[in-house]
């Protein structure tokens, strides 16, 4: 814009320098120079200083006020949304910036977090296999299979005075088998009473809270809980259970801690009858591993209510025990004492001593965990991949856990081409992983004719963007942490993004709050898209504050991520909302301004270029001062604030059910250079139109009384006049909802110039302050002319009629994707929208169970040692309870 000022301040300057030494010189008698003008040349360096001050409204600095106005109006519409209110916890949506609401309309890449932000974070103990049976699913009379909703009848644990009265399960049978002493049964949830980290705390008696090392194990031990075996306390030698009414006090032996190469725990425990018992949960690939031969038959049952678990998105686990021999026992803990005291390589020796022990293991059975998602998080990712957006999830959950969830979500499907898991431990598997993943996504792009690869090329080693490659069809990719952290290697980083950016869900396991970062940046640096990060944990802020736009979540993890955020709400489905809905608007609105605004100030200054031509150069200007001062201020202000605060092209509903609507965002349509140049091109033509059309109609014109009125002020007030109504019939044109404001503003704006220009064209303006009011009565003289208003009727034709059929034609004969999606929403209104198609929701066999707890290492060191143990009166023993009792035994389930 400054390039343009400048050359048209030159080309008028250059104009008056031939002006004034061929033309003016002769004629200093009636127009005399200056003073201090000596020759042309210096009149000319003058004059280029007179019109960059004539001609700087080109330059719209009254844009910025108007920008932080339109910002600060499209914030507020997110404070004030209703259906981004969530009312259990009494949390409004927030803006807590004003600068970034258009770039919600052209997020590319969305990067979240998975525990708290997809999830609730809030772990329910949902079904089980127990001794090849497996519970959980509720069936009718006819024995078929029923879902479970709101009105599915609860187990009533109201017989056990230690229950937890937040815990839900919805199989009958399986109680019935705790009542009926079933011995598997009784063992299985003995085993979740006894191996585990967990610390109890009972505040008041019966009233039992357990601080968990993470909610998985939290949500087993309540299951025991419920069932009748009360994890009722610990010290560093004893675990105190309620087991069916009665306290038992197991003395604990040894824990064998969990570590993300074991992928399993155990304990070794002595009943109060002495028996030695050895408890053990892990993941199944793990376990199955360590059975006794003789479970063959039982493993394959089991195998088969993992892969219903699995294919459900729950987290799985395997139980298992062992009963020791006491000789064996006393030698074991005599070498196992010797290893944890060893000085070197005690990690090591400890693993050894620990594989020698859990062997043999008899399977009990599995567990089956559900993390729960949030209300809506499904649908919501389904939208916003058909909106061309792709989600990348960040976490610090193992592969199996996050991939279940991925499949729970609908980030991955089975209609999915593949699913790439990435998962080398060398930098160089890391890297053939990633080749072969990319050849199968697209053979092309390892040839020397590709794009990218001469891009690469061209920019040496490291290019600053990369082009967007199309795989052949819709894939995933799983890496974990370790593995990332090779990939993420400058040798490696090319590859990696180039792979991953063609895949439509990315999932990082495993990975640091660093990586998150590390993540974020990579794709930032290579791609030209806006960014988007949201999570819900400290752990997460590094990444909300590397993208290009941060999201927190106010959930379950404390408010630093809402603290270091740009938007936060407290559901991850209202983000649909906010992307698709409040930030498409306010980019829709945004561009709208600025289109509009540049080409009613390229149409207001350059009618004065032309008028230099006809003036000598002499940098006088064509409109009047007060129509100059008020022109950005008063006539024009008001009509396009209302255009960028209301508009909308499509109302809320339309936009979530037509979410291709986004994608002119992402790709920038709406404003770029070539809509600028348009923009430029417009106000060009509309300036030739307004100078010369008023200058034709006023050339030797008469008025109806023979008078004539081909004076500079008649001309200028004509010029004006078409000007004020052409750009307020084109920002009519560039509205699409038309809202009482819009109207008042437009015809507000009208009316506000006519009456200003009567009054201060009038006579008494002109007695009081003759100095600053000259055009006296050139108001009431010009306008009341028939052939001035057809003047300014064929004006407004001149520049309206291209617009308009252009744009016609370029809807009929070159439609973008955004028209197509608008005509079927105008089609769509004519009758009742059909149901959107929902994909169908992962129903696969294919088991990927997860080790449904911690992801550290365990606390069986810090348990064994009691340091983590505050002295305490013993647990009452009494108040206990028995399911079999006189007193329960008639209380239906």
């Amino acid at each position: 814009i400054f390039a343009f000022l400048a050359l048209m301040c030159l080309i008028l300057a250059i104009g008056n320098g031939i002006w004034e030494s061929d033309k003016g010189y002769n004629f200093q008698v009636y127009l005399p120079w200056a003073e201090s003008v000596t020759s042309a040349p210096l009149s000319a360096f003058l004059m280029f200083w007179s019109y960059v001050i004539i001609l700087n409204t080109v330059v719209p600095i009254s844009l910025y006020v108007s920008v932080e106005i339109i910002r600060l109006g499209n914030s507020f519409y997110i404070d004030w949304d209703r259906r981004m209110y969530y009312p259990l916890n009494d949390t409004p949506a927030q803006a807590r910036t004003t600068t970034l609401n258009e770039e919600l309309g052209q997020i590319k890449y969305i990067f979240s977090d998975k525990t708290g932000t997809l999830t609730q974070n809030i772990m329910c103990f949902n079904k089980c296999s127990i001794n090849g049976k497996s519970y959980g699913d509720v069936y009718d009379k006819s024995g078929q299979r029923i879902e479970i909703n709101e009105n599915t009848e609860k187990v009533d644990f109201s017989y056990n005075q230690l229950a937890d009265p937040k815990f839900a399960f919805y199989d009958h049978s399986l109680v019935e088998a705790v009542k009926l002493n079933d011995i598997p049964t009784h063992k299985f949830f003995r085993l979740l009473s006894l191996c585990h980290t967990v610390m109890p705390e009972e505040k008041k008696e019966g009233n039992l809270v357990y601080q968990a090392q993470s909610p998985d194990e939290g949500a087993l031990v309540t299951a025991a809980r419920n069932f009748g075996f009360v994890f009722r306390g610990r010290t560093p030698e004893t675990i105190t259970v309620v087991e069916m009414g009665e306290t038992k006090i197991y003395k604990l032996l040894a824990i064998l801690d969990f570590n993300n190469v074991r992928k399993r725990m155990s304990v070794i425990v002595r009943s109060p009858e002495g028996d030695l018992t050895l408890y053990c949960k892990g993941a199944d690939t793990i376990l199955y591993e360590l059975l006794h031969p003789s479970c063959e038959s039982l493993k394959e049952e089991t195998t088969e209510h993992l892969n219903e678990f699995a294919g459900e998105g729950l987290r799985t686990l395997v139980v298992a025990y062992k009963n020791l021999d006491e000789e064996y026992f006393q030698d074991w803990i005599k070498r196992h004492h010797e290893a944890s005291t060893a000085l070197e390589g005690r990690e090591d020796k400890l693993s050894e001593i620990y594989e020698e022990i859990e062997k043999d293991l008899m399977l009990l059975g599995a567990t089956a965990i559900e993390d729960k998602l949030q209300d809506g998080v499904p649908q919501t990712i389904e939208t916003l991949a058909k909106a061309s957006i792709k989600i990348w999830v960040l976490t610090g959950d193992k592969q199996e856990t996050a991939m279940n969830i991925g499949y729970s979500c609908n980030l991955l499907y089975d209609d999915m081409a593949d699913v790439f898991v990435i998962e080398g431990s060398t930098s160089d598997e890391v890297l053939n992983e990633l080749r072969n993943a990319r050849k199968k996504m697209k053979p092309d792009s390892f040839l020397d004719s590709d794009e990218v690869n001469i891009q690469i090329e061209k920019s040496s080693k490291n290019p600053k963007v990369l082009p967007d490659e199309q795989a052949n069809g819709v894939y995933g990719l799983v890496i974990n942490g370790h593995s990332l952290a090779y990939a993420l290697e400058g040798n490696l980083e090319l590859e990696l993004v180039r792979t991953a950016c063609m895949c439509k869900v990315v999932i990082c396991c495993r990975v640091t709050p660093l990586q998150k970062a590390q993540v974020v940046e990579l794709v930032k640096k290579y791609k030209k898209a806006v960014t988007l990060a949201i999570g819900d944990g400290a752990n997460d802020v590094s990444m909300i504050k590397t993208a290009h736009i941060g999201v927190g979540i106010s959930g379950q993890e404390g408010m630093q991520a809402v603290l270091s955020s740009d938007f936060s709400f407290a559901q991850f489905r209202y983000l649909q909302r906010l992307l698709l809905v409040h930030g498409r608007w306010s980019y829709i609105r945004m561009c709208k301004f600025l289109k509009y605004f540049f080409y009613k100030n390229f149409a207001f200054t350059l009618v004065h270029f032309w008028y230099g031509f006809f003036s000598g150069f002499s940098a006088q200007t064509v409109y009047d001062q007060w129509f100059i001062t008020l022109y950005n201020l008063v006539y024009t202000s008001l009509p396009v604030l209302g255009m960028s605060l209301f508009d909308q092209d499509v109302d809320d509903r339309w936009s979530l059910l037509f979410p291709q609507l986004y994608v002119p965002g992402q790709q920038n349509l709406y404003f770029n250079k070539t809509v600028f140049i348009k923009c430029m091109l417009q106000g060009i033509y509309s300036s030739l139109i307004l100078f010369f059309i008023p200058y034709g109609a006023m050339y030797n014109t008469m008025r109806s009384d023979g008078k004539a009125i081909a004076d500079y002020q008649s001309f200028a007030l004509m010029a004006q006049t078409c000007l004020l109504i052409v750009v307020s019939v084109q920002i009519g044109l560039d509205t699409s909802y038309w809202t009482v404001v819009n109207q008042f503003f437009i015809w507000g704006s009208l009316s506000v110039y006519f009456a200003i220009t009567f009054t201060i064209y009038s006579d008494g303006m002109y007695l009081i302050l003759t100095a600053s009011f000259p055009f006296v009565g050139t108001a009431r003289n010009t306008l009341s002319q028939p052939n001035v208003w057809l003047a300014i009727f064929l004006s407004i034709a001149l520049c309206v009629l291209p617009v308009v059929g252009f744009r016609f034609l370029k809807t009929l004969l070159r439609p973008t994707a955004s028209d197509k999606v608008l005509l079927k929403i105008k089609e769509a209104k004519k009758r009742p929208p059909p149901p959107s198609p929902k994909r169908r929701l992962r129903r696969t066999s294919t088991r990927r169970s997860g080790y449904a707890f911690s992801h550290q290492h365990g606390f069986g060191a810090l348990i064994m040692s009691g340091r983590n143990m505050r002295p305490k009166s013993p647990f009452a023993t009494t108040g206990t309870f028995s399911p079999n009792s006189d007193k329960h035994k008639h209380k239906g389930l």
